[in-house]
Formats: structure tokens, C-alpha cells, sequence
């Protein structure tokens, strides 16, 4: 079950591959940046027993010991989890530093892709994918996730991209790079924290199955990732006027320090907590816990036809 010699595979997601059964991949990126212990080791636990819930095994990716791990033991969530902020946030470029020098580090969704494609591993959930920042025709910030997207054959289910994003330059480069962006229930483009960014997605899917289907045409024409936006449960949105002025506050604030690429969502995402009294955080777990559960039940539907 392992493929490569960097590779560990937990014996639980080696069985349910080996089985035919549905895998759901998670980043841990929202473990170990996201906010602080026990905090994050309960949500972790949470956001898998979401995935049991809905028919699939949760498959938690990191970088642990000089390994990609797919599949984390409680032990290895609670080392995870109590490292936080002084492990490593681990994109595509970090990759083979970070396993030389054997450093523990959260994936983002671009090395979780890559992680999850090489396991099998089709269905991935998030939080809010990233994308184009703001003033990216300055700093030409754009993130990994993008070009990962496009090439790796794994869906990402997610609450959209993050608000602190500029949405519509992010859904123009999605298009650019050929990613078809699916709403689950929805015709409107979700913006993390909120429903409707107030932009369309490509195609609208209202059931799992109908998006099993999909994935299965996509890869059959050999081509790369899908990304599935998921809005935010109704009773966890926030209100967009108030949500975009703390977003506005902490980009200035960024700005002033001097804060930017790989430091940037971290910090921002920090900020936000920090102006919304914690509204942020408890807003994110919902829609991750959501994302969870909507992953599970597309992986369940697709498991059959692989």
C-alpha cells in the first residue's frame, strides 16, 4: 500500500483502499495553524468522527518523522496538535525540505492533493481552498492550491475560497487553469464566512451522487482536480458587511508589518478570530465540519466506481 518510500499509510486507509472502500482525505494545516491546543486537537477528532458518520474513513495528512502520513493514530493528532504554531506549514516547494530535515508540518491543500493522489485517495475537505490574494497584480500572491487543482486528479470540497481573498480574480484563474468549479446545492459561489460571494459557479450538482458521476466523467477524460464549492450552514454565515470591514482591517494591519506569502492566511485568519471575539473560528469549524460530512457521503457515492 505504499508506493513511495516517503509514504506511511495508516493500516485502517490501507485496509479501506485495499477494500474498496470510500476514503476522505483532511489537511492539517487548520491543526496546526488554524488555532491552539486542546482546541484543535478536539476539533480534529471531531472533523473525523463527521467523515465516520457519513460512510468513509477519514485519512488526516501531515508531515511527521521524515513522511508523508496519510492517516493519523490519536497519538500522532495529539503530537500534531500540541506542536501548533512551531511545526512547519508545508506547500508543494517545502516538500522535500521539510522531509530531509525531518520537520513536522501541517499540509496545506496543495501537498494534501498531492499526498491524497498517490494514496488513491480521491475525495479531499477543507475549510476555504486559497487562491488569488488581494493586490496580487502587485505582489503577484497567488497560491499553489490553483495549479495543484488543475493537475491533480483529487476533488476538494470546501466553503469556497477565503474571504480574505479577491474571489473574482481567483475564480478567473481557476478558469484559466481549466478547474471546473461544482456547487453542491448552490448556483452561487460561496465565500467562506458567507453564503454568496456574488459569483456563480461553473455547474450545480444537488446530490452526491450526481457529483460521483461527475468525478468519474472528469477522470475518465484523464483530467485534473474539481473543486466543490459547499456553502456554510445557514445558522453559522456571518454577516457580510462586518466579516469584509475586519478583513479590511487585518489586510492593513498585514501590510503595516510587514506580513506576506506563506505568513499571510496564518496571520489573517488570526487577526479575523481576534476582531470577531472568536465568531471567526467557531464559523470555520461548522463549515469544515460540513465539508466533512458532504466529502464523505461524494466518497461513499463514488467508491463503487473505482
Amino acid at each position: 500500500m505504499n508506493p513511495h518510500p516517503y509514504l506511511q499509510v495508516s493500516a485502517e486507509v490501507a485496509d479501506a483502499r485495499a477494500e474498496g472502500r470510500a476514503v476522505v482525505a483532511l489537511e492539517s494545516t487548520i491543526i496546526t495553524h488554524g488555532m491552539p491546543f486542546p482546541q484543535n486537537l478536539d476539533m480534529a477528532h471531531a472533523v473525523e468522527e463527521v467523515v465516520r458518520n457519513n460512510g468513509a474513513v477519514p485519512a488526516t495528512i501531515a508531515l511527521m518523522d521524515g513522511y508523508m502520513m496519510a492517516g493519523l493514530v490519536d497519538a500522532d493528532l495529539e503530537r500534531l496538535a500540541r506542536e501548533g504554531h512551531a511545526a512547519a506549514k508545508a506547500s508543494r516547494r517545502d516538500l522535500a525540505a521539510t522531509l530531509t530535515q525531518k520537520q513536522m508540518a501541517g499540509t496545506t491543500v496543495a501537498t494534501t492533493m498531492m499526498v491524497s493522489a498517490m494514496v488513491g485517495i480521491r475525495v479531499f475537505a477543507t475549510g476555504g481552498i486559497g487562491g488569488v490574494h488581494r493586490g496580487a497584480a502587485q505582489t503577484f500572491d497567488i497560491s499553489a492550491d490553483i495549479p495543484e487543482l488543475a493537475k491533480t486528479p483529487v476533488a476538494v470540497v470546501c466553503a469556497g475560497a477565503k474571504s480574505l481573498l479577491d474571489i473574482p480574480k481567483t475564480l478567473e484563474v481557476l478558469e484559466t487553469h481549466g478547474v471546473p468549479v461544482i456547487g453542491y446545492g448552490t448556483s452561487d459561489f460561496p465565500a467562506f464566512y458567507v453564503r454568496d460571494s456574488g459569483h456563480p459557479v461553473d455547474h450545480r450538482f444537488d446530490t452526491a451522487g450526481e457529483i460521483a458521476y461527475m468525478l468519474d466523467t472528469q477522470w475518465q477524460l484523464q483530467m485534473g482536480g474539481v473543486l466543490i464549492a459547499n456553502p456554510i450552514p445557514e445558522d453559522f454565515e456571518m454577516d457580510a458587511g462586518a466579516i469584509e470591514a475586519r478583513i479590511g482591517e487585518a489586510i492593513v494591519q498585514a501590510e503595516q508589518e510587514g506580513v506576506s506569502r506563506k505568513a499571510l492566511t496564518p496571520f489573517l485568519l488570526q487577526r479575523i478570530f481576534e476582531l470577531t471575539q472568536g465568531k471567526s473560528l467557531v464559523a470555520n469549524i461548522a463549515l469544515v465540519k460540513n465539508n466533512a460530512a458532504v466529502a464523505a457521503q461524494i466518497a461513499a457515492a463514488f467508491a463503487p466506481r473505482v
